[in-house]
C-alpha cells in the first residue's frame, strides 16, 4: 500500500488541529495530498491567521478543491485513505449523499468506493437532527466519525495541548504514530 494520504479542509472551526495533522505528517514518510475548501481557507485565516500558502510546504501537493479531474478524485490512485479535518455538517451532508461538486467531496466518494479508511473530523455543536443522521449514514458505510472533543485525562495546561492531542488521535486512526501523543495508561493508585 501505498503512503499516499488525503487530507482534507472543510469550513468548520478546527483549522488548529488541521494544521497540527498536517505538522504531525511532515515528520512522517507519508505523502500528503491537501485539498481545502472555499470555507476551510476562510477559517484557516481566521483562526490560525494564516494564508493556504503556508501549508505548501506540508503537504507533497496541494490540489484546487475546483480540480475534479486531479489525481486524488480516481480510485486508481492508491491512497491510505483520507482524513477530513475540521468536517463541516455541509461537507458531511455532501459525502453521505454522493454530492461530488468540488474535489474535496469526489475525493471522500471515491475513498468510501475503494473501501479505503475515510475519518471525517465532525465539528458542530450542538447536533440537529439531520447531522445525526448523516454521521449514521456514513458509519454505516464505513466510515470514522472522529469528532474534535476535549479530553481531560492528560490533564492538558493549554489549547495547544488540547489541539495537539486530537491531531494524534486522528492520526492514530491511520496507524500513524505522532510525537508526545499521551495515551491513557490506566489509573494511578
Amino acid at each position: 500500500m501505498e503512503r499516499r494520504l488525503v487530507v482534507g479542509i472543510s469550513g468548520a472551526s478546527g483549522a488548529p488541529v488541521a494544521v497540527e495533522v498536517l505538522r504531525g505528517l511532515s515528520r512522517t514518510d507519508v505523502e500528503v495530498h491537501l485539498v481545502v475548501t472555499q470555507g476551510g481557507e476562510m477559517t484557516l485565516r481566521q483562526e490560525c491567521g494564516m494564508m493556504l500558502s503556508e501549508l505548501q510546504p506540508l503537504c507533497a501537493q496541494m490540489h484546487d478543491v475546483r480540480d475534479i479531474g486531479a489525481s486524488v478524485a480516481s480510485g486508481s490512485f492508491k491512497t491510505m485513505g483520507m482524513l477530513i479535518v475540521p468536517a463541516s455538517m455541509k461537507t458531511v451532508a455532501g459525502v453521505a449523499s454522493g454530492y461530488s461538486d468540488n474535489l474535496l467531496l469526489r475525493a471522500a466518494d471515491v475513498t468510501l468506493k475503494e473501501h479505503r479508511r475515510l475519518v471525517l473530523a465532525a465539528r458542530e455543536c450542538p447536533l440537529s437532527s439531520i447531522h445525526l443522521r448523516n454521521m449514521l449514514e456514513l458509519s454505516r458505510m464505513g466510515a470514522v466519525i472522529a469528532p474534535l472533543m476535549l479530553e481531560y485525562y492528560s490533564q492538558p495546561k493549554t489549547v495547544e495541548e488540547i489541539t495537539h492531542h486530537n491531531a494524534c488521535k486522528l492520526l492514530d486512526l491511520f496507524d500513524i504514530e505522532a510525537e508526545e501523543y499521551r495515551r491513557w495508561k490506566g489509573m494511578s493508585r
